[in-house]
């Protein structure tokens, strides 16, 4: 237990899980123009239909987006002609339990769990997903490399959500 609170002392990992929170909060403010000013250049969003595959590229993922893709669909989100953006769901989401995978001097790479709650047209719905986040630190400031979302129901069928993960 000793070590677990050391690690929280490390100002690489704290600065770290600061950038997870800011992030959940931007995603449920739907701040989502700020949101992708976390990212470093290149950074892939991914959410993988195997929650076991480590190689995203040769595999089938609900969402595997570049920085190109993402700015995609984010203008879909916010432009107000698509199904997402007209029933887009209000959320609320929670991320605890995090574990440091790996870090070093430039990047700390961090395991979290996330419970979201949305509500959209007048139902409410709960997902639950274990969540990778690698933050690069050797910018200006942390930035998300790679942000891997392995929902506990990924296998099973996903509707359309009408906001990012």
């Amino acid at each position: 237990m000793a070590a677990d609170t050391a690690l929280l002392a490390d100002p690489r990992i704290a600065s770290a899980i600061e950038l997870v929170w800011h992030e959940a909060d931007l995603l449920d403010r739907k701040e989502y123009q700020e949101w992708d000013r976390l990212w470093a250049p290149g950074g892939r969003y991914v959410i993988p239909i195997d929650p076991q595959t480590k190689d995203f590229a040769a595999t089938l993922n609900m969402v595997y987006d570049d920085d190109r893709m993402r700015r995609m669909r984010i203008e879909r989100l916010t432009s107000g002609y698509s199904i997402s953006a007209v029933a887009a769901a209000r959320t609320v989401r929670t991320l605890s339990r995090f574990v440091v995978r790996h870090r070093d001097d430039a990047v700390v790479e961090l395991g979290s769990a996330q419970v979201l709650v949305g509500h959209r047209r007048e139902e409410t719905f709960v997902l639950g997903a274990d969540v990778t986040h690698r933050i690069r630190l050797d910018g200006a400031g942390p930035l998300i490399e790679e942000k891997v979302i392995r929902l506990i129901n990924s296998d099973g069928a996903v509707n359309a959500s009408g906001f990012l993960l």
